[in-house]
């Protein structure tokens, strides 16, 4: 079951995002926001705090909490945040949808366990697929989903979204990413669909990410190769 600070987190967003809470005006009061989700202070808390750490709320001492969200250009993945492909194209205002090439099963050997983190022997989903914004190949994906928590995927889940799968359907808390970038030379696969149009460049970004849900448990391993001409991350930086 999802936890009540992710729903709230999610409401909160999203009216940010439509701008029900307007750039540089205070949201609620903790006290109000308490009394409308029926909830503790902290779960209000944890909400905003996360909020705060994607970089769509400021708190301010003595004052309240802020909005400094802005629409973002076309095609921005927040490092500091965790979403999926669906989410970020409906944040960009694009269309999107998912080629699959391969949906397979697979037990993770040494060096496997080595490249993804998963444990020898863990049963995995293997799934590949390219991401299009605006019908643009922009993201090639090489996921690997724990069977033991990721059940039932299917291929037509993959086709839509699996994080929305996750969250809805199997009630996962996803709570964060460890995420590691280089740049490669592009190769054949790359070439064939993320690199036609952009005949100038002979690499790709590369986003190695392992992803955790709130038991601690690593469930996932992604390998996400990404077209150069619109890549573009922005990340949000705290000082402590």
């Amino acid at each position: 079951m999802k936890k009540k600070f992710d729903s709230i987190y999610r409401i909160l967003k999203k009216r940010i995002e439509d701008k029900i809470y307007t750039y540089q005006s205070f949201i609620p009061s903790e006290h109000t926001l308490v009394k409308e989700f029926s909830c503790s202070r902290n779960t209000v808390r944890r909400a905003i705090d996360m909020l705060v750490n994607d970089g769509y709320l400021q708190a301010i001492h003595g004052k309240g909490v802020r909005v400094i969200f802005t629409e973002k250009n076309y095609a921005i993945f927040s490092l500091g945040n965790i979403e999926s492909f669906k989410e970020a194209a409906k944040r960009n205002n694009a269309k999107f949808h998912n080629l699959v090439l391969k949906f397979e099963d697979c037990v993770i050997d040494e060096t496997l366990s080595k490249n993804t983190g998963f444990a020898v022997g863990e049963e995995v989903f293997f799934i590949q697929r390219v991401h299009f914004f605006d019908d643009v190949p922009m993201i090639i994906n090489n996921n690997y989903f724990l069977k033991k928590v990721v059940k039932n995927l299917t291929k037509e889940i993959a086709e839509d979204s699996i994080y929305e799968y996750l969250e809805n359907t199997l009630g996962i808390t996803i709570t964060n990413s460890i995420k590691y970038f280089t740049v490669e030379l592009a190769d054949e696969l790359d070439n064939h669909y993320i690199m036609k149009n952009c005949p100038s460049y002979n690499c790709i970004a590369l986003v190695r990410n392992n992803t955790y849900n709130d038991d601690g448990i690593m469930f996932e391993y992604t390998e996400s190769r990404h077209r150069p001409d619109y890549f573009s991350f922005e990340s949000i930086v705290l000082r402590k």
